[in-house]
């Protein structure tokens, strides 16, 4: 320690061993340190003996004495030596920490720390010399020679690990040995990497992967690789390598974009030939960030024979305002005509789809809320989608624009706009505006202030609803401005409901009411019979037109329960079952009668009634009195059973066996015929949790003649189980099962599940390319962890209605079933399926399969749709990394069954 520098009373010496450790030893210099924190300063002194000054004072013995007291000069100013650092840094070390005041070096040992701004070095050892401002850094090795503790740093978002750092904190820059470097997903090792300043970096011999393990699956070599951090990793020529064997193939240089978040750039294309519409490239297109609020994506498909589509989409986001999201797509599609019955060798058409969702933040203006949702588009769009079978059945197209505005919960207003189209017939209808208007119920009998027992007719209570619409038609392949005016409709309807609340009778619950209703309507329409030509032909006047309807009923309903008892049962405990009938006492007079005629509908002379406002938007009131009864009937049943999962074992749970089971009619005492009404019956069931059940269907009571048209004869033999026609019905069976994880079969919790992302403002042809995003890159959406799944549903409609003609009735019947399911073959291989089986035509109408194989930081892919409205298959292999996805290697083809 005799080689230390030696201290004086002229000279302040203060020692700085924080994070990268620094020592000040020179003259007029200072230092304060608080735990680990190291703060500088240099001070102007005097180069002057401090002054004593003596002061006599008095003592409390009443004496004299003389204080002494040393003067020290005021500091006038503060100044910061040119070698100081401008940061306080923590340190920390496990051995130990030797300055070497002579050389100004610090040296930590065992485990060293250090943090610096944003610089943070751990390593077995660390150096620091203030003289250069220089920080080395070195690793260790243990007992058996092995590394040990080598130096980690990081500064921002760039993390190294290697062999020795040496870094000088003034110029930011630093000389690294073999060092293992991450900078967003991608993985560098480079022999030497220099960094020039705190955002760039140049790496000597490198490589390059996306891979995170230690001996990655396949990487990039080169002799130079420039980064710049959170921007881009340029590199000279690059050869690739797969499990450490080296690819005679190579690329002359190579652009990887490191850049976080948001930012525009070139979208690449991918490649595929079909038959029916050449090669092509689908995808190519460029990414926009307009500003922070707002961005575009513009995509082209483009194909030899001359076809092509532009998609334009651009999402907008105001923070607690209002989002969205608008999609423009335009196509020009150019097929071969492989029939050989064409005349043209090829045939084409063009089409177009507009998509725009909407949607306001309650919070922006409190009780008026604004959004949309519009798919509008040609007719023959979907069909000529490729590689999209979702879409290509996809007959009905549906919008909706829409305004409400809310009045502190007594009133309400909205304001609409709707479209439906049918591609099949090329159908368009527009309903614009349809005008909501709603007042909650008001009680104007009820005192201000309650006092009391309230009167009967205090709970006497008026409502209010009304209803505007209009309509026009046209049809998209033969749009007239004429012919689409002359379908211009319109109409209106006012509802006053009166009500009387009336306190419970016990179990059984009265409810009184009175309704009026009125509807404005812009047309009728007069049906004659043409004798010449043998048909009905129809005549719409044009005008101003109003109908009204009132209605006078008693309600009363109550509820019934009932429990049987499982006494020698050891699972089932019991079983509950719950009534809720109803029963109604209902008054109609005929108003609507004189707007009703007889017509002739066929040759034999039959008569139909009509309504003068049939077919009309608003719809007809039907015509005669109704003085009777409404009478239905609701059920409930559930099972307690067991709870297996308790350990306890008597414990138990409730399971419910039908959710609903019921049915509800009429019966007019004032009809002279057809006086019992029809009977709807529906049921509905969830069995073991998991199977889905929904059941319902009209019954007719009456007989048919030969024609279909009822005759006034009830049809019930309960014998022969006869209670009445089904006149429609529908059956709809849904479920899913699906094995346990693996985590739950050991035990463990399954909490990370990958799921597809849900985006509100996506339309349904955005949801379809994100579906088939997902089987393009199953490895970020399958769960390999669940070994196998299975779905389907099952759906069966029964229509029975009228031929245009009168002639008789139709009866229809559509029944489908839909399935999906996949199963893991090992652990990285999975394979699956979905389709749809058509029973009219008999025969399946799509289905497609696919096979993954999950490799860590690649994906494999292959899809195939051997039956559609085009049959294609795919093969894909590419890395998961999204700086490399576009370096992929594919192979696509299509066929069409036109």
């Amino acid at each position: 320690m005799s080689k230390l520098h030696k201290f004086n009373v002229k000279t302040l010496l203060a020692i700085v061993v924080v994070g990268y450790l620094m020592i000040l030893t020179i003259h007029t210099k200072g230092a304060t340190a608080h735990n680990g924190h190291v703060f500088l300063f240099e001070n102007s002194l005097n180069d002057t003996v401090p002054a004593r000054v003596s002061k006599k004072i008095t003592l409390e013995n009443g004496e004299e004495d003389t204080l002494r007291i040393d003067s020290i000069p005021k500091v006038d100013t503060l100044k910061i030596s040119k070698d100081s650092i401008d940061a306080p840094i923590k340190y920390n070390a496990e051995d130990s920490g030797v300055l070497v005041i002579a050389t100004r070096q610090f040296y930590l040992y065992g485990k060293a720390k250090m943090d610096y701004k944003d610089m943070k070095l751990d390593a077995a050892t660390i150096k620091y010399d203030q003289e250069t401002q220089e920080i080395r850094a070195y690793g260790g090795t243990d007992t058996a020679n092995n590394p040990l503790n080598k130096p980690h740093f990081d500064q921002g978002e760039t993390k190294t690990i290697s062999d020795t750092i040496a870094f000088n904190t003034k110029s930011g820059k630093a000389l690294i040995q073999n060092t293992f470097l991450q900078e967003g997903e991608i993985y560098v090792n480079a022999l030497k990497l220099k960094k020039i300043n705190a955002d760039e970096a140049f790496a000597y011999r490198a490589r390059f992967t996306t891979c995170n393990l230690d001996t990655p699956h396949f990487a990039f070599r080169t002799a130079r690789m420039k980064i710049v951090a959170n921007k881009m990793g340029i590199s000279g020529p690059a050869f690739p390598e797969f499990e450490g064997v080296p690819m005679p193939i190579g690329i002359p240089f190579g652009l990887y974009p490191l850049e976080r978040g948001r930012h525009s750039g070139i979208i690449a294309p991918a490649f595929i030939t079909s038959e029916d519409f050449g090669i092509g490239l689908e995808g190519l297109g460029f990414y926009k960030v307009i500003n922070e609020n707002i961005d575009m994506t513009t995509k082209a498909n483009l194909y030899s024979y001359g076809g092509w589509l532009v998609n334009l989409n651009s999402k907008y986001l105001m923070r607690y305002k209002f989002a969205g999201n608008l999609n423009l797509t335009f196509q020009n599609t150019k097929m071969l005509n492989r029939s050989g019955l064409a005349k043209d060798e090829f045939s084409g058409s063009k089409s177009f789809m507009i998509n725009w969702s909407h949607t306001s933040d309650t919070r922006a203006r409190p009780g008026t809320q604004f959004g949309a949702s519009v798919n509008f588009g040609s007719t023959k769009f979907n069909k000529s989608l490729l590689n999209n079978p979702y879409q290509n059945f996809n007959n009905q197209l549906g919008s909706s624009i829409n305004y409400s505005k809310d009045w502190y919960g007594k009133y309400n207003l909205s304001v609409n706009a709707n479209h439906n189209q049918n591609s099949n017939t090329g159908l368009v209808n527009m309903n614009l505006p349809t005008v909501n208007f709603n007042m909650v119920t008001i009680y104007p009998f009820q005192k201000k202030e309650g006092v009391g027992t309230p009167k009967w007719y205090e709970k006497i209570g008026l409502g209010y609803s009304g209803n505007l619409q209009n309509q026009f038609s046209f049809y998209d392949t033969a749009f007239n401005l004429r012919r689409m005016l002359d379908t211009v409709q319109w109409g209106a309807q006012h509802n006053i409901p009166i009500t009387l609340s009336l306190p419970s009778l016990g179990p059984i619950t009265i409810s009184p009411s009175i309704s009026y209703e009125e509807r404005w309507y812009g047309q009728r329409n007069f049906k004659t019979w043409n004798a010449a030509k043998e048909k009905v032909d129809t005549a719409i006047q044009k005008g101003f037109y109003t109908a009204r309807q009132m209605s006078f009923g008693i309600g009363v309903n109550t509820r019934i329960f009932g429990t049987y008892q499982f006494k020698h049962s050891k699972n089932i405990k019991a079983i509950r079952h719950e009534v809720r009938p109803n029963f109604s006492l209902n008054y109609k007079p005929d108003m609507a009668g004189p707007f009703h005629y007889s017509t002739q509908v066929d040759t034999s002379g039959r008569q139909y009634r009509f309504s003068q406002f049939d077919g009309g938007i608003m719809g007809s009131f039907g015509e005669g009195k109704f003085g009777g009864i409404g009478f239905g009937v609701d059920n409930l049943l559930e099972m307690k059973v067991l709870d297996k999962s308790d350990s306890t074992g008597v414990a138990t749970k409730k399971v419910k066996l039908i959710d609903g089971f019921g049915f509800s009619s009429s019966y007019n005492m004032m009809a002279d015929s057809f006086a019992l009404g029809n009977f709807n019956i529906y049921a509905r069931s969830t069995l073991f949790d998991n199977i889905n059940i929904t059941a319902g269907a009209n019954l007719d009571p009456y007989m048919i003649d030969s024609k279909g048209y009822s005759v006034n004869k009830l049809l019930f033999d309960p014998t022969k189980l006869k209670f009445g026609r089904i006149t429609s019905a529908n059956l709809a069976i849904s479920t899913s099962f699906k094995s346990k994880t693996k985590d739950e079969k050991a035990g463990k919790d399954s909490k990370d599940k990958k799921e597809l992302p849900m985006d509100p403002f996506m339309t349904p042809d955005e949801q379809q390319r994100q579906l088939q995003f997902a089987r393009a890159n199953p490895a970020e959406f399958t769960d390999f962890n669940v070994p196998w799944s299975l779905s389907f549903s099952y759906s069966l409609n029964y229509t029975r209605t009228l031929k245009p003609d009168y002639s008789g009735f139709i009866n229809q019947i559509y029944s489908s079933v839909n399935f999906n399911g996949d199963f893991t073959l090992t652990p990285k291989w999975k394979m699956g399926g979905t389709g749809y089986f058509d029973f009219n035509v008999g025969k399946i109408q799509q289905i497609s399969m696919f096979i993954t194989r999950e490799m860590h930081c690649w994906q494999l892919a292959i899809n195939i749709t051997p039956i559609g409205m085009y049959r294609s298959f795919n093969i894909t292999l590419n890395p998961k990394s999204g700086i490399l996805r576009d370096l992929r290697i594919n192979r696509s083809r299509t066929f069409s069954n036109y």
